[in-house]
């Protein structure tokens, strides 16, 4: 895709108009969101998305359309499952639920712009050393594989080292002060974990980013493709972090299926970068094949999460009410 620069600018000034909305209500009226309006947001930011899709569609062509689709899914699909850590974020720096929202929203934005510039540093790679397609499929393979063999476990949020840099370099205080970033303490201006907690979540985004670009970029090369899916999965997470937070713990399936979307686009990588070397028997995968194998994969695990949920909650009712049934031992009665 040849863009003029206007259409970048253009993009780009789109979304920072719609995040800059966002963030006005989020400033103006701190508070948790309800159900309602977690549906709309999302369902408005979906359908931005598959406008900006079928625009393309009609005005690129099914190939540039198909890769925007299944480059968005994909990277939606990964930002969903990346809401776990999310959580624990949340949890363990015990943000007020009032505020979480802000939180999310700036951290969010935080991870957009460095995902821009991890972008636009791929886009560059790529271009002048081929042999990366190697090097990103087969780290697509070692991720996917370690998703699936990873046993069941308690996740834990472990530091990163520019939170830790964070958290030693600035003075913070010890407890939030509502929504505020700083305050003045005894004379002296300092941080609040407010501040920490946004570093936390756009760091570890951009860590979660290591996987998800090189699999974008299995799917698409073009830049311009590539930051908008990126764009689009994000907008919208803050409310999607409500809106499912309580379906997160049914979804058990999702990382499983997610390492199969992954080993799929790392294994075709591998495949095209051969096809291109003039590897004969290495097949060009079809774009609208990827689209198929990703909505299909995500559709199976969902169903199958939700099917076992449902059969786990049944048996542990069952069993709570075999229990309640059971009569209680008579006490002995001692001489």
């Amino acid at each position: 895709m040849t863009l003029p620069l206007w259409i970048w600018l253009a993009t780009i000034g789109g979304f920072c108009v719609v995040l800059a909305f966002d963030f006005w209500l989020v400033a103006r009226n701190p508070h948790e969101p309800s159900f309602k309006e977690c549906v709309g947001w999302v369902s408005f930011y979906v359908g931005l998305a598959i406008a900006f899709g079928v625009g393309l569609l009609v005005l690129s062509g099914p190939t540039h359309g198909g890769e925007f689709f299944a480059g968005w899914i994909t990277e939606y699909s990964l930002s969903v499952d990346n809401l776990f850590v999310f959580l624990l974020i949340m949890s363990r720096f015990q943000v007020p639920r009032m505020y979480r929202q802000k939180v999310l929203l700036i951290g969010i934005i935080l991870a957009l712009l460095m995902r821009g510039a991890f972008i636009a540093a791929g886009a560059e790679a790529i271009t002048r050393f081929d042999w990366l397609f190697y090097v990103f499929g087969a780290f697509l393979v070692y991720t996917a594989w370690k998703l699936i063999g990873h046993e069941e476990e308690d996740a834990e949020f472990s530091e990163n080292i520019a939170l830790r840099t964070a958290r030693r370099v600035l003075p913070t205080t010890e407890t939030y002060h509502g929504a505020s970033l700083t305050v003045r303490h005894m004379g002296r201006r300092m941080f609040t974990p407010m501040l920490i907690v946004m570093v936390a979540i756009g760091t570890t985004d951009l860590l979660f980013a290591l996987d998800s670009i090189p699999a974008i970029f299995g799917l698409t090369q073009e830049p311009y493709l590539v930051f908008t899916a990126n764009a689009f999965a994000l907008m919208g997470l803050r409310q999607l972090f409500f809106l499912i937070g309580g379906l997160l713990d049914r979804l058990v399936y999702l990382s499983k299926g997610l390492s199969v979307v992954l080993a799929f686009i790392g294994v075709k990588l591998i495949l095209e970068a051969l096809h291109h070397d003039g590897v004969s028997w290495a097949p060009e995968v079809p774009i609208m094949v990827s689209l198929g194998v990703i909505i299909g994969t995500l559709a199976i695990t969902t169903v199958l999460s939700l099917m076992k949920s449902s059969r786990d909650a049944k048996a542990e009712k069952a069993e709570a009410e075999k229990q309640d049934d059971e009569p209680a031992e008579e006490p002995s009665h001692g001489r």
